[in-house]
């Protein structure tokens, strides 16, 4: 009876590690694929010159790092952050394309 007791905990405890396992892997998959799309916009600024300071050097950087710690929860708001700049640089340097000096 003991030895089916500790059959069915560690069945039960095995189970458990199988489902972190899956949480861990579907959190780097995230992780990764935020990264991925924040070089995509990055990217895509940077093609109109509208790349801002930050976006690249610091937050896709730190990102990167974060996610290779296995920090994911850090690696998507970061990712996240820098993809945001990235779109909104876009955003800037599209209604600006046609600026021109201010004549008084």
């Amino acid at each position: 009876m003991k030895k089916l007791a500790i059959m069915g905990a560690l069945l039960i405890a095995l189970a458990g590690c199988a489902s972190s396992e899956k949480t861990v892997d579907a959190d780097a998959a995230a992780a990764n694929a935020a990264i991925e799309a924040a070089e995509a916009a990055l990217n895509k600024a940077r093609s109109v010159d509208g790349e801002w300071r930050d976006a690249r050097k610091k937050f896709l950087k730190k990102a990167k790092a974060a996610a290779h710690k296995a920090d994911y929860k850090t690696a998507i708001k970061l990712a996240n952050k820098a993809k945001f700049q990235a779109e909104m640089g876009y955003q800037q340097a599209m209604e600006q394309k046609d600026a021109g000096p201010w004549l008084f």
